[in-house]
């Protein structure tokens, strides 16, 4: 994997149980992981090339605020019921926005990020 100057590279999560945040991310994503251990486990790419994330284990979750990490959907309402059944809390349920509709969830850890799809 190729990074490229002053793009966005990587994004970690901080959780304060990986055991349930792997759980939740493969779940409702389908992820795949790469295990360093117990306190980390990397967020390997969808192309298989590298990484694109981490999940980092912390005594506490980062405080609210601060960028938004977006996860795109081809099915909103599906994602919604993934995230769901995985163990997420919808924070924000789908709603219309410009580019299509979106929505906002909580990890098990209380970390908030939002899902978005086409109209």
């Amino acid at each position: 994997m190729t990074s490229t100057h002053h793009a966005l590279d990587y994004v970690e999560l901080t959780v304060t149980d990986l055991d349930a945040a792997k759980a939740f991310y493969t779940g409702a994503f389908g992820w795949q992981l790469v295990d360093y251990g117990p306190e980390y486990a990397g967020i390997a790419s969808p192309s298989g090339d590298g990484e694109v994330g981490g999940l980092l284990v912390a005594p506490e979750p980062r405080p609210a605020g601060g960028p938004l990490v977006l996860l795109y959907s081809d099915d909103l309402d599906a994602t919604a019921a993934a995230i769901e059944r995985a163990g997420g809390e919808i924070l924000q349920p789908a709603y219309p926005f410009p580019g299509g509709r979106r929505l906002h969830f909580a990890d098990p850890s209380g970390n908030e990020l939002g899902v978005w799809a086409e109209r």
